[in-house]
């Protein structure tokens, strides 16, 4: 075996609520993935007036979490100053701005800045827009696509109208919830930049991420680390510019809920959620033996990919599994030792716990 050192790219650290603003609103629009409640999810939404709801539905959908152009912000990053940067904007560079259009596939870019020049699109560039789609964590379906290349052909009324929306979802819920998460957010990146000194960035990393490594790593030049309250246990990440990436890592203590005023810690309830299922059981025991794709699992267990990418993901959210992510995009899934342990030790802790349980 060689004794070479691998590669380490150099940290660098971001933070600021801004990333939570926007994470929060992806969370919120797909609470299953994150193991939130879809009633609460739709709670806080049903705050917003009806339109506004609706373009932030489809503006979610567009850009997800505008991680590339949160980056460029200027600390500090607060809610409000990210309102104040895109305000800023005139009104139809805002959607390209937030998407930082052609970052990925320059051709998306192409159709769309193309779109917006022509005032309209073709059901090719429909289907154009959808098979390009470069990002990861929601490819939009058909009418999506739909209505992003409509978005496109009036982008200063849809900059105006998503613009507004933000503001309300703001004023209605995230300028209180960033008074409750600032502190954990500073916290978070203290005890990071504290690992960083004893830890390489491969395994810092990973411990960051609960369990997510980049096979990537040895070829990226610099590597930004930024917490957020909002992504845990799950992580975002997006390439910056060649060979350097962004990685927003989970920053929420495992004694703090999501939900203000819960009282059962969500590790426990969705690690006992995990292991109340036959197909998940079955899944940890194979990869307690070796790291296995999505694909192959699918073939032992004879399920549909989705399905078993369903059940992955639940077993990430307990904190189960974890992953390494291939420079090809593939993904790799291996069983995290000790975890169903700790589980049961969790558990334990909370049926013995002294505290009050809510009446």
């Amino acid at each position: 075996m060689s004794n070479t050192p691998v590669h380490q790219p150099r940290l660098r650290w971001d933070s600021g609520t801004a990333y939570d603003f926007f994470i929060s609103l992806y969370v919120l629009h797909h609470p299953s993935i994150f193991g939130l409640r879809p009633s609460w999810a739709a709670g806080v939404r049903s705050r917003l007036p009806a339109a506004a709801r609706e373009v932030l539905e489809d503006a979610i959908s567009f850009f997800g979490a505008p991680l590339n152009w949160l980056h460029s912000l200027p600390a500090p990053k607060t809610s409000r100053s990210a309102l104040d940067g895109l305000a800023a904007l005139p009104a139809a560079d805002r959607l390209p701005a937030l998407m930082k259009v052609g970052v990925e596939k320059p051709e998306w870019n192409d159709i769309l800045m193309r779109i917006a020049a022509d005032g309209k699109f073709s059901p090719a560039d429909v289907e154009a827009v959808a098979a390009l789609n470069p990002w990861r964590l929601s490819p939009p379906k058909p009418e999506m696509a739909q209505k992003l290349c409509t978005a496109f052909t009036r982008l200063a009324e849809t900059g105006d109208q998503i613009l507004e929306a933000l503001e309300l979802y703001r004023q209605a819920f995230f300028a209180e919830e960033e008074q409750r998460i600032q502190p954990h957010l500073e916290a978070a990146l203290q005890t990071a930049q504290s690992q960083s000194q004893s830890l390489p960035a491969d395994r810092l990393l990973a411990e960051l991420s609960h369990g997510v490594r980049f096979t990537a790593l040895p070829d990226m030049r610099e590597l930004v680390l930024a917490p957020s309250f909002w992504s845990t246990p799950l992580v975002f990440y997006r390439e910056i510019s060649p060979q350097v990436t962004l990685v927003v890592f989970g920053a929420r203590p495992a004694d703090v809920a999501l939900v203000p005023g819960e009282q059962v810690p969500e590790l426990l309830v969705n690690g006992l959620k995990a292991l109340a299922d036959p197909t998940r059981l079955r899944i940890l025991r194979y990869l307690a033996s070796q790291p296995l794709t999505p694909a192959q699992l699918a073939s032992r267990l004879r399920l549909r990919p989705p399905t078993v990418i369903h059940h992955l993901r639940e077993l990430r959210l307990a904190g189960m599994v974890e992953i390494t992510l291939q420079a090809d995009g593939e993904r790799r899934y291996t069983a995290n030792p000790g975890s169903v342990e700790l589980i049961f030790n969790r558990l334990g802790a909370f049926l013995t716990s002294e505290d009050e349980p809510a009446a």
